[in-house]
């Protein structure tokens, strides 16, 4: 029986080895079919993953949010003909916050063996330096783009936190990170904990945890940068 195996991707230009077990490597080197995002991005990592790597020996299929279901159930017709096959995110963990999930969804229903690689998750990591409740969390993905609407998630999501003890986890696209805080410190209660996770596993990373009356006054920088938002009572 086949196997898909999902292959977590850096979420930057960090090292391999800092990051990466040499065992995804290995698979990843002997596998001929790919599921990707961005096929650019996809042969730059497997390139730097083993510059050995006859890219142009590979297929890629892309699955993005244009991919039609009909279209997904193709993608998987070198396992049916009993291939191998590697679902690459454009950073991080495939399936979480991202479209793989579809794909390793059409694989259990055909009972193929679904094998998660290790990798970076910036979800978890972030998580896991907030401080925060690491036994109950909820991710939200993108929050409203609506002012009015995205102010009413706030508002949800950190009464939430109180009410449930639970860590609430969300994200945004880079260049709306600055608005995105603005809006989190005109929302939130002043003594409300807010961790701000930037540049994951990066050179420049930067984490940090304090209340929002605290980044009021200490807001740092985070124009185009990944970064991950988690709210939790004080």
């Amino acid at each position: 029986m086949a196997t898909l195996y999902l292959v977590p991707t850096s979420l930057g230009e960090s090292s391999f080895d800092s990051i990466l077990p040499a065992n995804n490597t290995q698979i990843v080197t002997n596998l001929k079919y790919f599921i990707v995002e961005d096929v650019r991005t996809a042969r730059r990592f497997l390139k730097k993953a083993n510059s050995a790597i006859d890219i142009d020996t590979l297929t890629f299929f892309i699955l993005n949010q244009h991919t039609s279901p009909e279209e997904l159930i193709g993608f998987l017709k070198p396992m049916f003909e009993g291939n191998d096959m590697g679902v690459l995110s454009e950073a991080g963990c495939p399936a979480i916050a991202d479209p793989g999930a579809d794909v390793v969804a059409i694989a259990q229903r055909n009972n193929f063996t679904v094998v998660p690689l290790v990798g970076p998750s910036s979800i978890l990591l972030g998580l896991m330096a907030s401080g925060f409740n690491g036994q109950s969390f909820a991710f939200a993905g993108y929050l409203p783009i609506q002012p009015v609407d995205r102010t009413k998630a706030l508002k949800k999501l950190e009464n939430r936190a109180y009410t449930e003890n639970q860590s609430q986890i969300f994200i945004e696209t880079p260049y709306r990170n600055m608005k995105m805080v603005e809006e989190i410190l005109q929302t939130c209660q002043p003594t409300t904990l807010l961790c701000i996770a930037a540049d994951i596993t990066l050179s420049t990373e930067f984490i940090k945890t304090k209340t929002v009356k605290e980044w009021k006054t200490q807001l740092p920088d985070l124009n185009k940068r990944p970064c991950i938002f988690i709210l939790y009572k004080s």
